[in-house]
């Protein structure tokens, strides 16, 4: 991959800028491509709009659709949308240095450093080391979870068809991509735990971020000499009681309900719970009728979709480190202590900062998008738009189904929104790997008074 940052009498494009732009010409590709008549099923009717929102929730790893993925689009525009969450899931610059890995050619520093802050690598020493254990992870982890779906999607679909639709969703599901190539995403599955469990097991291991991985594969090789790192305690305790609170919320809300989990079996109930709590944190897939499910249920599974994640993973929302620090220092705050100490570590200032900053930049976005729907679409619901507002902004891809109801101003404001959620926040995370330099001027300081 070309290094673009140097151009001469040009000011250099900075990481974020780039990576911006390589989703946006991702996404510009893939619309062209999902174009094309061949991309289309027979009789099907795609616009431009459609085509569009669908490369974007693609190539963001959201889910969220406005015509039917199994209908709409023919096995090219299948596979061209599979190519699509694929590349954004693991990122358009890290596939380009992959690349380059395959060609041969020397990767610069410039470009360490665009692909460090695409990771979530702490190291810019340790970015090309940790993409050759991405692409091997990724291909291992992808065609096992392919090969174990593979039998219950031979019965379905037959036996060349199953391999296709057991490679799409286990790409989709370690991307956390959502995409599904029935219409109801995978409800028909709902009472099968092998079809369940390897979905969940996919998300779950896309959404822990390849920094934890390789910590936690580091540690059980010698863990005197590879301690868990606090970002890794961080993630991994965050994301194993979020998993825990959403299912047993979800299955105390809804036990009885006739429309969800009333009327079928325990084992049966904590199985969709579980699905439910995982797929909400950034995946997309749903075995239960959302519409069915009650407005407590939902919004305990609007709180997991904002979340999110953890950092560096193929998932989206604020991320669990974000919500860690932020909570961290809210308990701070209230003991009274000047700075966050968590596991025996002190968390600097400025991270506590950015997580704040996170945290506002998301507030302010889904705020603003959902009074703009409130506008365009005022007639679907304040709890629709809401739900689907932070689907989109966290790229989860879970909808209560007035996605494609939404009017094209609605339409254009969730694409907006899903880069916005995918390609915003990646930016912000950037600062979390710049070296700031002191200030040189330091003004008098002064109490004002909050809250």
């Amino acid at each position: 991959m070309p290094d673009v940052t140097k151009r001469p009498g040009r000011r250099p494009l900075s990481p974020a800028q780039l990576i911006s732009l390589s989703f946006l010409i991702a996404i510009i590709i893939g619309t062209l491509l999902l174009s094309l008549p061949v991309s289309h099923a027979t009789n099907a009717h795609v616009s431009l709009l459609d085509a569009l929102f669908t490369a974007t929730s693609a190539i963001c790893v959201t889910g969220l659709a406005v015509v039917d993925t199994s209908s709409a689009y023919s096995r090219f525009g299948q596979l061209i949308i599979m190519l699509l969450f694929q590349a954004g899931g693991l990122g358009i610059l890290s596939l380009g240095t992959l690349l380059a890995f395959a060609t041969g050619r020397r990767v610069g520093f410039n470009e360490r450093l665009r692909l460090q802050a695409q990771i979530s690598a702490f190291h810019t020493g340790g970015t090309l080391k940790l993409l050759r254990f991405i692409a091997t992870f990724v291909v291992i982890i992808e065609l096992a979870g392919a090969a174990l779906l593979y039998p219950r999607f031979a019965q379905q679909e037959g036996a060349l068809t199953g391999i296709f639709y057991a490679l799409f969703h286990s790409i989709s599901a370690f991307n956390n991509a959502g995409f599904a190539l029935y219409p109801d995403s995978l409800m028909r599955f709902q009472h099968d735990p092998l079809v369940t469990g390897v979905i969940m097991l996919l998300i779950l291991i896309g959404g822990l971020g390849f920094t934890v991985i390789i910590n936690l594969l580091s540690y059980a090789r010698n863990h005197r000499k590879n301690p868990l790192s606090l970002h890794s305690k961080l993630a991994l305790i965050t994301s194993g009681s979020l998993l825990i609170i959403g299912f047993m919320s979800l299955l105390a809300l809804e036990w009885a309900n006739p429309g969800t989990l009333g009327g079928v079996a325990v084992w049966e109930k904590m199985l969709q719970a579980l699905f439910q709590s995982v797929t909400a944190r950034t995946a997309g897939f749903n075995t239960l009728e959302l519409g069915a499910l009650g407005v407590p249920a939902l919004l305990i599974m609007m709180v997991l979709m904002i979340i999110g994640a953890n950092p560096g993973s193929t998932g989206g929302g604020i991320k669990t480190v974000t919500f860690a620090v932020l909570m961290g220092s809210v308990g701070s705050v209230i003991r009274s202590k000047k700075e966050l100490h968590l596991f025996g570590r002190c968390v600097a200032d400025n991270t506590v900062m950015r997580a704040g900053m996170i945290a506002t930049v998301a507030m302010l976005t889904v705020t603003t998008a959902l009074f703009l729907l409130s506008i365009t679409d005022a007639s679907l619901g304040f709890l629709a738009l809401f739900f689907e507002t932070i689907s989109a902004f966290a790229t989860v891809g879970l909808s209560l189904g007035v996605t494609p109801e939404l009017s094209h101003a609605g339409q254009g404001i969730l694409i907006l929104l899903m880069y916005t959620g995918r390609v915003g926040l990646l930016n912000v995370a950037l600062t979390l790997v710049r070296t700031e330099a002191d200030d040189l001027i330091r003004y008098p300081s002064e109490d004002v008074i909050v809250g």
